[in-house]
């Protein structure tokens, strides 16, 4: 569940329908929050990203999130345009339940909304139109809604500085644009090295037919891994290990649910305590694991592998 602490604005048990203006409209990086309950006799709701309030002619709908309850249930996704609906996208995945709460995060990203739902990633909507367009929202149909969040990006993207020490594959000694220095295999020396209460934030998004990557973190003055995170996509399996001495040890891989999907964008954070790495994507707590190699000042390399586009990396 997101802190409250992280909302720059919150909206209490708001009355449905609810249509309100979003000042300032909607930018990259910000997150939209419902939490809520599906009444036992709902049939159906829709949150609606709009481009003004207009019932006539009505108002473009740049997303409309409509879960419907009939039968097994799906989830309708569209856009509408000049009073004209495009193709549905349908999700047959359901994860309200009829008289249980729920939370719902919308994400705003450049070029699509990511929508998780109770903490699990739901589905990804390719924006149909700009979201400059946006700035109103729109809650209809039967539901209950304690409060609706707004998450900023500047408190998403953090303000500490990159990784540096970056090792950029190029030969020449041209200045590369910014974007390069996060080309895969990434590596990167840290600041400091990896000890208790220091973070490292690594940004992506997952390749639309990805296999798997691997986050490993290492000392330099040796092949020893202390913490090696790889996700598998078609296993659906988040196996975790270290490399010591020559040797990998037994895989970790028990998890809730499996966090990734393809398509998506993901901010993971691994936070450094006295006894175990904690690990949280997207805001949610996802899994710890116990240091096997004790000696954390010497923690001091990043890297990075596999089919994810890495937006940016942060420690501090």
């Amino acid at each position: 569940m997101i802190s409250l602490d992280n909302f720059q604005k919150t909206v209490q048990r708001p009355m449905v329908p609810y249509v309100e203006t979003l000042t300032g409209g909607l930018v990259p990086g910000e997150l939209v929050v419902m939490r809520g309950l599906v009444p036992e006799d709902s049939e159906r709701f829709q949150v609606d990203f709009q481009s003004g309030s207009s019932t006539k002619p009505r108002a473009d709908v740049a997303f409309h999130f409509n879960p419907r309850f009939k039968r097994s249930g799906c989830i309708v996704c569209n856009t509408l345009q000049n009073e004209k609906w495009g193709y549905e996208e349908i999700t047959y995945e359901m994860p309200f339940e009829k008289g249980k709460p729920f939370e719902i995060v919308f994400m705003v990203l450049h070029d699509k909304f990511q929508v998780s739902v109770n903490g699990k990633h739901l589905l990804l909507y390719k924006h149909r139109i700009k979201l400059e367009k946006v700035d109103t929202l729109g809650i209809y149909g039967n539901v209950e809604i304690s409060m609706i969040g707004f998450v900023s990006n500047k408190s998403l993207q953090g303000s500490q500085p990159s990784l540096l020490g970056t090792t950029k594959k190029n030969t020449g000694n041209e200045e590369l644009p910014d974007s390069s220095q996060f080309v895969l295999p990434y590596f990167a020396r840290l600041h400091s090295s990896l000890e208790p209460g220091r973070t490292i934030v690594i940004k992506g998004e997952v390749k639309e037919k990805a296999q798997s990557f691997a986050i490993n973190l290492k000392p330099s003055d040796s092949k020893d891994i202390a913490l090696h995170l790889n996700p598998r996509m078609k296993e659906k399996a988040f196996v975790r290990n270290s490399y010591l001495s020559s040797g990998w040890g037994e895989e970790e891989k028990h998890i809730t649910h499996f966090p990734f999907s393809p398509g998506m964008y993901f901010e993971l954070i691994i936070l450094c305590k006295a006894h175990q790495y904690n690990v949280a994507i997207n805001g949610m707590h996802t899994l710890e694991y116990k240091h096997r190699f004790k000696q954390l000042n010497k923690i001091n390399v990043v890297e990075i592998s596999g089919d994810i586009d890495l937006l940016d990396v942060r420690s501090w």
